[in-house]
């Protein structure tokens, strides 16, 4: 008799995320005597399955979420339930796209290098597959800057949002590190964050326009309407070895920069170069 697949990963804070094959995903804050003895505190073994390691990754994003609404005091982060946009946030976060999309195609190659020296074909594949379809989008961004009658190039020159450094930062280490299969995760959350982004909230930053002018190009292609959503489906690397997925493990460290660097207000930003 075949059981179903059980995954779990204990984060920061006691907190364990427990993902099961049938889509089921729950959390477990193990108190002091179980800390110690729970298997929930100890590293899971065996192999686990797409569902499930899809669950472990989207449990850590809706406890980044719930997490960070705690620290700045907010009721609800998520996408789709935020504050209402106005034109110098968008500003801003068109800066942080360029960021964050400029060097994904070729982090992606430098992992999926790696991968190929390990005699991984198949993780190399995919993320191949990945940066080819990756390539080019910031182009969007500066094309959205320039539609708004802005100094793209010098936008984004000198400008890079604060909560967007680190997840630069951490995007790079991933990917250079000797097993990087962190990458994979943080890709993950990027795009599955994106993909939550409803057509409401596309409309709202639509409004703030004047008429005709296009300007959501970025937006509109990370988002539900996008080919997000798609890549969402596709970010699950099968066959995965238990004793490999350290980047569950460290999933509270992508969360909560994923979580701040996405909710960082306009009036927190900073102006300078990215390497400042």
């Amino acid at each position: 008799m075949l059981h179903p697949v059980t995954e779990w990963v204990h984060v920061a804070g006691e907190t364990a995320i427990i993902a099961r094959e049938s889509g089921e995903v729950s959390f477990h804050v193990l108190d002091s005597r179980e800390a110690g003895a729970s298997s929930l505190a100890e590293r899971m073994t065996g192999a686990g399955a797409p569902v499930s390691t899809t669950g472990l990754l989207d449990g850590a994003i809706s406890l980044a979420f719930e997490q960070t609404d705690s620290r700045f005091g907010q009721a609800d982060s998520r996408p789709g339930v935020q504050e209402s946009p106005n034109l110098l946030r968008y500003i801003y976060a068109l800066a942080g796209a360029y960021h964050t999309a400029k060097d994904t195609p070729r982090n992606l190659l430098r992992a999926a290098k790696r991968f190929k020296e390990l005699g991984r074909p198949e993780v190399t594949a995919y993320l191949e597959m990945r940066a080819r379809e990756e390539a080019g989008h910031e182009r969007l961004a500066l094309k959205d800057l320039r539609a708004l009658g802005l100094p793209a190039e010098r936008i984004v020159a000198n400008v890079v949002p604060v909560g967007i450094k680190p997840l630069c930062d951490l995007f790079d280490r991933f990917c250079f590190e000797d097993y990087p299969i962190e990458c994979v995760g943080f890709s993950y959350c990027s795009e599955r964050i994106a993909a939550l982004k409803p057509k409401a909230e596309i409309d709202a930053v639509q409004s703030l326009l004047p008429d005709g002018v296009d300007a959501t190009r970025f937006l509109r292609s990370h988002s539900s309407l996008g080919s997000e959503v798609s890549h969402v489906e596709d970010d699950r690397v099968r066959g995965e070895p238990a004793g490999r997925r350290s980047h569950q493990r460290r999933a509270s460290d992508l969360r909560d920069r994923l979580a701040d660097g996405l909710r960082t207000p306009a009036r927190e930003q900073q102006v300078g170069s990215r390497d400042s």
